[in-house]
C-alpha cells in the first residue's frame, strides 16, 4: 500500500487570497518582502503558516494593514468599496517568492 502524498491544507488557500502587484510592492521585493491580499479575519500566525506551507519558504515577520474602502459614485448614486486587508510578509535571507507564477 502506497503512502498518501502530504497535501497542503485547504484552509491556507482561504487565508492568502492573491498577491498585490503594485509599484510599491515591487520596491518592497528588493528588501525581501512580498505583499498579499488576505482574508479580513486572518491573524498573523495564520498568515505566516499559510505562506510557509504554500510557497515552501521561511517567514521572519508579518505586518498587516486594513485599507478602508473609498466612497465612489456610479450613475449618480454613491456606494462604498469593500475594505481590504493586506499582509506584508518578510522572508528569511536567501528566500524568494515568484508571484508571477501560479501556485
Amino acid at each position: 500500500m502506497a503512502k498518501a502524498k502530504a497535501t497542503t491544507d485547504t484552509r491556507h488557500y482561504d487565508v492568502v487570497l492573491s498577491p498585490v502587484i503594485t509599484e510599491k510592492s515591487t520596491l518592497l521585493s528588493e528588501h525581501n518582502a512580498v505583499v498579499f491580499r488576505v482574508a479580513k479575519d486572518a491573524t498573523k500566525p495564520a498568515i505566516k503558516a499559510a505562506v510557509e506551507a504554500l510557497f515552501n519558504v521561511q517567514v521572519t515577520k508579518v505586518n498587516t494593514l486594513v485599507v478602508k474602502g473609498k466612497t465612489k459614485r456610479w450613475k449618480g448614486r454613491p456606494y462604498t468599496r469593500s475594505d481590504v486587508k493586506k499582509a506584508v510578509v518578510t522572508l528569511a535571507e536567501g528566500q524568494s517568492i515568484d508571484v508571477t507564477s501560479g501556485i
